[in-house]
This record gives structure tokens, C-alpha cells and sequence, in this order.
């Protein structure tokens, strides 16, 4: 009988024990719980980590994640407002605001997947239908220069800027935010990861490309030939200028000796006429009698007259 008794008391103080440690429970850092009673959540949801209870057996307790987590969708061909078709790859952070909501609409983030899935790709397929391919592309401080640089479009057919893609994907975050709550979620960002032409497109932004930039190549080569030209008149100029002046130094420097040298011709003539007309003859024999020279003048000739003087 005692045996009994002690059995039943073991027994006892086990499912004590046992009932003790099912009441308590530890919520983790980063998550959040919700008790459930019968399957029926039971009062707000716990977001403070630490040590929490619950009653034992009838009460469990269904965890989720607090912070912040990643949704990516798959890349999808979508066509724009100017019926081009580009593939987008975007990206979304989320995160559950209302567990118990999100308990109730959704249950597991699987299917928060999948709702987000329909929410984001059907709120950036409305967005992109409604407008242009540029406006997809590029950003809202895109300049003009930048817009035809890149090929997206060329400089006659350039148009002001409306949105930009920085924009659009604030419009498609908002209108995707107001869905979202009612499934106890909510969405932080949304950004594009990626954008790119589908191949047709591609190529043709590629020959726009290489269009501009032999564009941009000849008007560069068209102003380095008017600047050459430009600095080889001016190289001509200046050295017309330089070698007329030099011209007219010279000359200035030719007459001013020339003028000494017959002023002091005239003054050593002056001194004495007679040997100076000696002299000038004499170097006039040296000049024009040579070694063989034969001379066929009248005896009554100036040039004869010191050569008979001599004899």
C-alpha cells in the first residue's frame, strides 16, 4: 500500500513538474508570439523578449519573426506605356506589423510570399503600363546629354522627364503599402535590382549608342580642326608679323650702314679725289684682269689712263 502511495505522489509531483515547465515559455530576441487557447488566439501579441506564461496543456504558443525580411520576385518581360517590352527584377523588404492579423489573413510566410508575390507584381505591372520606356530607365536628374549618350532615345525624338524610375518606385511602394496592412504586414522598400531591354530592344539601344558616340566623335574632331586652324592662322600671323618686322629692321639697319659707307666713301674722296679714283681703278684691274686677259680699249679711255701712267 505504501508502495502504492509513493508511486502516485512520484506521479504527482512529476506532472507538477511537468505543468510548471509547460507554463513557461522563453520568446527569443527578434521574434514575436501569439498564445492560442483551442486553436483561438488569446490577447495581444508579445513582442518584449524574455521570459513569458502561459497556462499549462490548454494554451500553446505560435512564434514569428520580428524583423525585417527580404522578398524577391521573379524577373518579369512587361510592356511599357510606348509598347516595349523590358524585363524587371525587383526587390522588397518587409516586415509583420500586426502578428495577430497576420495570423488570422495569412498564417505562415510561406503564404506571405505568395501574397506579396500578386500585391508587388501587380501594382509594378500597372505602373510600368502607364508609362514610357525612358521613364523606366532612367532617373529623375538624368540630363539630356545623358539620356541620348545612353541610346535610350535619340536627340530629336528627347522628351522633358515626368517621373524617373527613382520616382516610379515610390509610386509603386505606396500604392503597394495601402494593401498590404490588412494582412498584418508591412512593406519598408521596394526597389528595382534590375532593369534590362528584351533583345530587340538591346540591340537597337546598341546602335543608337555607337550613333551617338560617332557623333559626339565628329563634333569633337570638327572642333579640334577649327581650333588647329584657328592656331595655325594665328602661328601666321604672327609670323608675318615677326618677319616683316625683322624685314624692316633689316632694311633700316642696311640703309643706315649704307648711308655710313658712302659717307665715309665721299669723305675719303674729298680728301683726295686723285688717289681715290687711283684706288677704285686699281680694284677694278683686280676684278676684271686675270692671267690670260686680253683688253680691246681706245687709248683715250678712263680705265686705260693708269695702266700707260704706270709704264
Amino acid at each position: 500500500m505504501k508502495t502504492v502511495i509513493r508511486y502516485l505522489l512520484i506521479g504527482l509531483a512529476g506532472l507538477l513538474l511537468f505543468s510548471v515547465l509547460d507554463g513557461f515559455f522563453i520568446l527569443p530576441e527578434g521574434k514575436q508570439a501569439i498564445i492560442l487557447q483551442f486553436g483561438r488566439p488569446i490577447g495581444e501579441p508579445l513582442t518584449e523578449a524574455g521570459l513569458k506564461f502561459k497556462m499549462p496543456f490548454v494554451q500553446e504558443v505560435t512564434y514569428f519573426e520580428q524583423r525585417i525580411m527580404i522578398w524577391d520576385g521573379d524577373p518579369n518581360q512587361i510592356p511599357t506605356n510606348d509598347k516595349t517590352y523590358v524585363y524587371l527584377d525587383i526587390t522588397a523588404r518587409w516586415r509583420i506589423s500586426d502578428a495577430l492579423v497576420f495570423l488570422q489573413a495569412v498564417n505562415n510566410t510561406t503564404r506571405a510570399m505568395t501574397i506579396l508575390d500578386d500585391i508587388i507584381d501587380g501594382t509594378v505591372r500597372d505602373l510600368v503600363n502607364k508609362n514610357n520606356l525612358v521613364e523606366i530607365i532612367r532617373s529623375s536628374d538624368w540630363s539630356k546629354e545623358d539620356i541620348v549618350a545612353s541610346g535610350i532615345q535619340e536627340e530629336e525624338e528627347y522628351e522633358a522627364i515626368e517621373y524617373g524610375r527613382d520616382k516610379i518606385t515610390a509610386m509603386i511602394h505606396e500604392k503597394a503599402s495601402k494593401i498590404t496592412p490588412q494582412y498584418g504586414i508591412e512593406l519598408v522598400d521596394v526597389l528595382f535590382k534590375r532593369v534590362n531591354y528584351i533583345e530587340t530592344v538591346r540591340l537597337k539601344v546598341y546602335d543608337r549608342m555607337i550613333s551617338e558616340r560617332k557623333r559626339i566623335a565628329a563634333e569633337k574632331r570638327s572642333f579640334g580642326e577649327g581650333q588647329k586652324a584657328e592656331i595655325m592662322g594665328k602661328v601666321q600671323r604672327e609670323l608675318k608679323e615677326i618677319t616683316s618686322t625683322a624685314n624692316r629692321e633689316a632694311q633700316e639697319i642696311k640703309g643706315t650702314a649704307d648711308a655710313e659707307a658712302a659717307k665715309i666713301y665721299a669723305d675719303a674722296y674729298n680728301k683726295d679725289a686723285d688717289f681715290y679714283a687711283f684706288y677704285k681703278s686699281l680694284q677694278s684691274y683686280k676684278k676684271t684682269i686675270g692671267e690670260n686677259t686680253r683688253l680691246v680699249i681706245s687709248s683715250d679711255s678712263q680705265f686705260y689712263k693708269y695702266l700707260t701712267d704706270i709704264k
